[in-house]
């Protein structure tokens, strides 16, 4: 295994291959500039430093957005459990799409280094296909970059998604392309993904990667022991069904059940079936209630009329009672995080009621 501040020989970022040095000079460049190159540039100089560590920063999806002290050596690990499940070697193509703000960027980069990948870069934008008429082996992306490159998928052999949970109408229209499509799970403090579920197989759960072992605490919430990129078990908030321990069917977050009324609701799993119904971005939450305690609500983004949506969610035969959103709102916009997640909570504040 290489030692961190070393380069693959096979290693290429835009067609060009690099020495250390020469990788540092440009680093330099890249840091110096005003738009997402900077990111890419300061991770570089900080991975070819003499540092043992990498500060990263959670997206603050869920709470505000915390930093985080990771070893070089589990990034290099988590890399090569990456190759291994998704048989990369030297010289395949990947494409960087991500902001290298984020764990996810930072480790299209580490992987690139590590295995000597030839990786491209663009713009993380929405549409990032759009910028590049070039095939890769390997790319990842959110599920709203996703969306938008659902003509131009073909331009990758193996595509890696994550940042948000894919949505059911998503994975309807992943089903039948020629891409390898896979839904992931993971986090900052696991260093991106330690499992995945692929979407266009008969692949019913999440399948962990290699040197990982599962199981779950009182709450059935999923506990992770990653020795290789962790030095403690990690005690998550996501409610799980444990198939096995590397296997495992995820059903919500434990921190986002909603008590309405004394009965418990999983946003998640109202979620799944409200998307068969609406096509607009949308989310669960919940507001005070005098009677039910919580009372529990529908978000859309957009504006369309909420009493033809009410009526129908209230006789389709998916939901139960208490499933069926008391009152829908609608936003011109959603607030969302840097690397695309919708922020639930910032979100609901902006609600007048």
């Amino acid at each position: 295994m290489l030692h961190f501040s070393q380069l693959h020989p096979g290693f290429k970022l835009n067609g060009r291959a690099y020495t250390y040095q020469s990788l540092i000079e440009f680093a330099v460049v890249l840091a110096e500039r005003e738009n997402y190159e900077k990111a890419i540039g300061l991770f570089l100089l900080e991975w070819l430093s003499k540092d043992s560590t990498v500060l990263v920063h959670t997206s603050g999806s869920t709470g505000a957005p915390k930093p985080i002290v990771l070893k070089k050596e589990h990034m290099v690990n988590s890399a090569m459990a990456t190759a291994s499940f998704f048989e990369l070697k030297q010289g395949d193509t990947a494409l960087l799409c991500l902001p290298a703000n984020y764990i996810a960027g930072k480790m299209m980069l580490v992987r690139a280094l590590v295995l000597g990948l030839n990786l491209d870069y663009v713009d993380p934008s929405s549409t990032p296909l759009e910028k590049t008429t070039c095939n890769y082996n390997f790319c990842a992306m959110i599920p709203l970059q996703v969306h938008a490159s659902l003509s131009k998928l073909n331009q990758v052999k193996k595509l890696i998604i994550g940042g948000a949970a894919v949505s059911s109408d998503l994975k309807s229209k992943l089903l039948n392309i020629g891409t390898r499509v896979y839904e992931t799970y993971g986090m900052t403090e696991t260093i991106t993904h330690i499992a995945v579920q692929e979407i266009n197989a008969p692949m019913s759960s999440f399948k962990a990667l290699p040197n990982i072992t599962l199981s779950v605490d009182t709450r059935n919430c999923l506990v992770i022991y990653a020795p290789k990129i962790s030095t403690q078990f990690i005690t998550t908030n996501d409610v799980v069904t444990l198939v096995s321990e590397t296997e495992f069917k995820w059903l919500g977050r434990y921190d986002t059940i909603i008590n309405s009324g004394g009965i418990k609701l999983n946003p998640e799993q109202i979620e799944a079936k409200l998307s068969d119904f609406i096509q607009d971005p949308f989310f669960v939450s919940s507001l005070p209630d005098p009677i039910l305690e919580n009372k529990l609500i529908l978000v859309i983004e957009g504006s369309k009329p909420k009493e033809e949506l009410h009526s129908k969610l209230k006789n389709a035969s998916v939901f139960s009672t208490y499933e069926v959103p008391k009152e829908i709102y609608f936003l011109p916009e959603f607030v969302r995080t840097d690397t695309g997640k919708i922020n639930r909570y910032k979100t609901v504040a902006l609600l007048k009621l």
